[in-house]
């Protein structure tokens, strides 16, 4: 596989001042799974110059350090970094170009046939440079946040890691990491991370979540808590971290208010997601209040002309499935988009009542049609009843399968209602009962 790392390639001419300005048919940002399906997809579809520009070192995302299986197909099971390659690798044969090592800072814009298209300035091991594209595909994925944007009050000591740092330490670098770990969390992506932590030869002391049950099925909490001695702490949060240059131990508090210190070196918040939308911020992009990416139709058009979005800057956070099926669909509207297409309105606001979080896509266009929607509850909901409604108007009442809904489960909701909205109506929205 061939990867340009930083070089910008044929096509740049440095003006007398400022970096040089470089066009490109389609830009993508970010070489996750998203953005290099939509990479593979568009150049082998003949889109012309399809660039996608990474800013680590290495394209393939999230899965280049989650060592474990789930991902490719059934029949085509893979690891995270056999999946990356993997897809890496078809971008590449596709022809599109990889340039790893380059971060995208901010925005401008041009005249040019057919509206304003957007410029992106970048910076690489080469210096700054200034891309214009007939279109861009926003995948720039999503982060778990850190320690400090959970305000978890005490000292600062090593051995804090999200998830994405153990990883990293663990099966990038090889480094050690402790002896014994607290992990935060009861998701999918905790207990991945409590299999990291036995990875790397350390003990997990405890998985600890403020919820009052995990969000994973039942047989997964039994096996590590019999099989692999790791309990579960529910209705508990962490209170306090203990320690001075290294962690010695976490103060949590149990929904009662009793308090009890968990000895331990090693601490891993895990989940709590947000979209990486930094970029979509800086481009002035209209943000989904729920889901706080991007907003955009069933097609993946954005607020801007010309700017598509897919993957997890959408929704934070969804299988690397289901981003990578989200970045074929936007190389379908950016071919149609090159081909001529119109860019569509705004379109009908979708959004969600509490408890219910976010839904995704949020907006509403009468010629995009979405094969279902996806959404999340904030907490545990019994065989719930979703009802969408627009201006005091019933349009769909569907139940979801047996069983409760749980936070940080993906829930989906047909879209056997679309053509029952009103394009010129308000905003639609989804309740639970």
């Amino acid at each position: 596989m061939t990867v340009e790392r930083g070089a910008p390639g044929a096509g740049g001419a440095r003006g007398a001042s400022g970096p040089p300005l470089r066009r490109v048919d389609v830009l993508v940002v970010g070489a996750g799974p998203a953005g290099l399906v939509a990479a593979a997809r568009l150049a082998a579809s003949g889109a012309g110059r399809v660039e996608v520009l990474e800013r680590e070192q290495e394209a393939g995302g999230v899965p280049r350090h989650c060592a474990h299986g789930g991902f490719g197909t059934r029949a085509h099971p893979r690891t995270g970094p056999e999946y990356a390659r993997a897809l890496a690798e078809a971008a590449d044969r596709a022809g599109a170009v990889i340039r790893t090592g380059v971060s995208v800072l901010d925005w401008g814009a041009t005249g040019g046939g057919g509206g304003p298209r957007p410029v992106l300035t970048a910076v690489g091991p080469g210096g700054p440079e200034i891309i214009e594209a007939r279109s861009v595909v926003l995948a720039t994925g999503a982060r778990e946040r850190p320690r400090p944007a959970r305000l978890v009050p005490g000292t600062r000591p090593a051995g804090v890691y999200t998830t994405g740092e153990l990883q990293q330490a663990v099966h990038l670098f090889g480094q050690r990491i402790g002896h014994r770990a607290v992990v935060v969390g009861a998701e999918d992506v905790s207990y991945a991370a409590a299999d990291t932590v036995r990875a790397a030869g350390a003990r997990v002391v405890a998985l600890v979540t403020e919820e009052s049950r995990a969000q994973v099925p039942f047989h997964q909490v039994q096996s590590a808590r019999l099989r692999r001695r790791a309990p579960l702490l529910t209705n508990t949060t962490v209170a306090e971290l203990l320690g001075r240059g290294r962690l010695s131990g976490v103060r949590v508090r149990h929904r009662d208010g009793r308090t009890t210190v968990l000895a331990c070196d090693t601490v891993v918040f895990t989940g709590d997601f947000v979209p990486d939308h930094e970029l979509a911020r800086r481009g002035a992009l209209a943000l989904d209040p729920g889901t706080r990416g991007p907003a955009v139709d069933a097609c993946l058009h954005t607020s801007r002309p010309r700017v598509f979005a897919a993957g997890n800057v959408l929704h934070a956070v969804e299988p690397a499935g289901v981003a990578a099926r989200e970045g074929a669909r936007a190389a379908g509207s950016v071919l149609a988009l090159l081909a001529g297409a119109p860019w569509p309105g705004p379109g009908v606001p979708l959004a969600v009542e509490a408890p219910l979080r976010w839904i995704a896509p949020n907006r509403i266009a009468p010629a995009a049609r979405p094969g279902a929607y996806v959404l999340r509850t904030a907490a545990p909901l019994r065989r719930p009843v979703l009802s969408v409604r627009q201006d005091g108007r019933l349009l769909h009442r569907e139940r979801l399968g047996p069983g409760t809904a749980l936070p940080n489960r993906t829930l989906t909701l047909t879209a056997r209602w679309h053509d029952r909205v009103d394009p010129g109506g308000g905003a639609v929205r989804v309740s639970a009962d």
